[in-house]
C-alpha cells in the first residue's frame, strides 16, 4: 500500500499560473513508488484536456526524481500548438493524433502503462451521435489496440443516479444508472474496457471522477465567479463533491498498479459533501460580496463516496477550505481561466 506525502508545503496564496502548474504537477512519495515497481513506459491517450497537461508532467517529474528510464508519451490532437510545445519542454514526448482515426490509433507506439483520457462532454445535446463516437465506440478500438498493456481509464461519477444527499454518495458497488445522452455513452465507455479486458486479460482501473478542481476551472471558481459578478448561484443541485486536481492526479497514477480483469473501479473524489451555499457563502465573505442565491436545495445530489482509494492511498493533502481560499484570491486578482463553465447544476444530464 502506497500513501500521499504525510506532508506538501503549500503556500498561502498562488500567485502565477507557473506556481500553479508546478503545484499540480508535483508527484506524491505514493507515485515514484508505484512508477518505480511498473516495467515500461507510460502513455497518455486524449492528453490534451484539462487534466492531461499537468497529470504527464507528474509522471515525468516523477520518473526523473526516482532516477527511473521510461518515455512518457501524450498523445491528442493538440489544436493548441503551444500545448505541445510546452510539454516538449518539460520533457514529453508528443504524438498529435486524431484517435478516432483507427489507422492513426493502430499507428501508436507500444506501452506497458496506458492513461485513457479521451472523452466528450460538453455540446454533447445536439451531437449526441460523436458523443457516443467519442465515449464508447472509441475506448474499444483503444482497448483492443493496447490489449497488452496496464491501463486506467477515466470515467465519471455521473454513471451513478441522483441520490440522496444524507446517503453519504455512491459507492463502486453500487449499479450505475446513468441520467442522459453524455452518461450514458460514459457507461458504455466502461463497458467497452470491461468487455475488451475479460476477452484479453487485460488489467484496467476505471476512475469514475467528481470533481476535479483548481484555479483556472471547476465547480468552486463557477461559484466564486457568480459571487464575485453577482449573478445568482442556484442551489438546486445544492451539494456537490470535489477534489484538488493534484490529488486526483496522484491518485490516478498510483491505480496503473491496481488494474485488474474484470476491471478495478475507484471512485475518485473529495471526501466532504460540500453545501453550494455554504462556499457561496464563504466565498462572499473573502470576496466582500454578499451572494445571490435562485432556488432551494433538492434532497438528492450526484454524489460519489471515495472511501475505497482513500483507504489505498491516503486522504487527499490539499484542504477543501485552503482551495476556497486560494480560488478566491485568483479570482480577485483576475488570474487566467479555461472560461469553461462546468454545468454542474444540470439534473437531467443535458450538456
Amino acid at each position: 500500500m502506497t500513501k500521499q506525502n504525510p506532508s506538501l508545503s503549500l503556500p498561502d496564496t498562488i500567485a502565477s499560473e507557473q506556481e500553479l502548474e508546478i503545484l499540480l504537477s508535483t508527484p506524491t512519495d505514493g507515485v515514484k513508488q508505484v512508477l518505480a515497481s511498473l516495467d515500461g513506459d507510460l502513455m497518455f491517450l486524449g492528453a490534451g484536456g484539462k487534466m492531461g497537461p499537468t497529470l504527464s508532467k507528474m509522471a515525468k517529474r516523477a520518473v526523473d526524481e526516482a532516477g527511473l528510464r521510461k518515455r512518457i508519451i501524450a498523445v491528442s490532437r493538440f489544436s493548441t500548438p503551444e500545448l505541445k510545445s510546452d510539454l516538449e519542454q518539460h520533457g514529453i514526448e508528443t504524438i498529435s493524433c486524431d484517435l478516432l482515426d483507427r489507422s492513426a490509433l493502430e499507428s501508436l507506439p507500444d506501452a506497458a502503462n496506458v492513461i485513457y483520457m479521451a472523452g466528450r462532454k460538453f455540446g454533447s445535446t445536439g451531437a449526441e451521435w460523436y458523443t457516443w463516437a467519442m465515449n464508447s465506440y472509441l475506448p474499444g478500438m483503444a482497448a483492443e489496440r493496447f490489449r497488452s498493456s496496464r491501463i486506467v481509464a477515466f470515467s465519471t461519477g455521473n454513471v451513478y443516479p441522483l441520490t440522496r444527499i444524507c446517503e453519504g454518495g455512491s459507492r463502486e458497488s453500487d449499479a450505475p444508472e446513468p441520467v442522459g445522452e453524455y452518461a450514458q455513452s460514459c457507461l458504455g465507455r466502461e463497458r467497452m474496457f470491461q468487455h475488451f479486458s475479460l476477452q484479453n486479460g487485460t488489467p484496467v482501473a476505471l476512475i469514475r471522477l467528481n470533481y476535479a478542481v483548481e484555479m483556472r476551472y471547476g465547480i468552486l471558481l463557477d461559484v466564486a465567479q457568480k459571487v464575485e459578478d453577482g449573478i445568482p448561484v442556484h442551489l438546486t443541485m445544492g451539494n456537490v463533491n470535489v477534489i484538488w486536481q493534484g490529488d486526483a492526479n496522484a491518485y490516478t497514477l498510483q491505480a496503473l498498479a491496481y488494474g485488474e480483469s474484470p476491471p478495478q473501479i475507484f471512485n475518485v473524489a473529495g471526501p466532504e459533501t460540500v453545501s453550494i451555499r455554504r462556499v457561496a457563502q464563504r466565498f462572499g465573505e473573502l470576496l466582500g460580496k454578499e451572494p445571490i442565491f435562485a432556488g432551494n436545495e433538492a434532497e438528492t445530489a450526484l454524489l460519489s463516496n471515495a472511501e475505497e482509494i482513500f483507504s489505498r492511498f491516503g486522504y487527499p493533502q490539499v484542504s477543501l477550505g485552503r482551495i476556497i481560499r486560494w480560488v478566491a484570491d485568483w479570482v480577485k486578482m483576475g488570474g487566467v481561466t479555461h472560461g469553461k463553465p462546468t454545468h454542474y447544476e444540470e439534473r437531467e444530464g443535458k450538456f
